[in-house]
């Protein structure tokens, strides 16, 4: 078993959701920051090759371990958009934006969403860990999590949809449940749920 993983993405809000969960094993987690990694182009429209690129970018850049995740939201209304367009939904940050790149996302699919009846949509997510960049046997993980999209912002935690997003169970959105209860309902703790077990049954092979 591996003692070194490295965590391909430079989201923050991803970053700290992984290392809460992850915490839980005797593996030393590092950003890929740290290795000073080039970002990743993701051309695909698929979730889990965008996945398993950056795994492979990653692993093939610090010569370790990699794990990746490729998440987005899913709106029914809007056949499956945002998708794995969804953190560049309004196309790139503007330099001269005084909005953020989530801000300028969800006022995007609220606009595009002004008129439609049917909010119901769904957070994606599949995590991909390969050993090595040519690991031909990756470990892959996948989440789901349903709700509705608001008509307006709701809650200050959170990145990216989160304030729109209401979960079906809690009634809350994203932005107000509390990194604890998110890590074990979110799409990418359902996935990462199913990352550890597999983790576990790999250690005790």
């Amino acid at each position: 078993m591996f003692k070194k993983l490295v965590i391909a993405t430079g989201n923050k809000g991803k970053l700290r959701e992984i290392q809460h969960v992850l915490g839980k094993l005797n593996i030393e987690i590092l950003p890929q920051s740290e290795f000073n990694v080039p970002e990743c182009e993701e051309p695909y429209c698929t979730f889990i090759e965008n996945a398993l690129a950056k795994a492979r970018h990653a692993s093939k850049h610090t010569g370790l371990p990699a794990l990746a995740d490729d998440s987005g939201l899913c709106v029914d209304a809007l056949q499956g958009a945002p998708g794995v367009l969804s953190a560049r939904y309004a196309g790139k940050n503007q330099a001269h934006s005084l909005l953020t790149q989530d801000e300028r996302n969800n006022d995007k699919l609220l606009q595009e969403m002004s008129s439609m009846s049917n909010r119901h949509a769904h957070f994606y997510c599949v995590m991909v860990l390969v050993r090595h960049e040519h690991d031909p046997e990756p470990i892959i993980a996948e989440g789901c999590w349903q709700g509705v999209i608001l008509r307006e912002y709701r809650g200050s935690d959170g990145f990216g949809y989160d304030p729109l997003f209401l979960d079906d169970k809690t009634g809350k959105t994203v932005a107000e449940l509390p990194l604890d209860i998110k890590s074990r309902i979110s799409h990418r703790g359902h996935a990462m749920a199913k990352l550890l077990q597999k983790l576990e049954r790999l250690s005790n092979e």
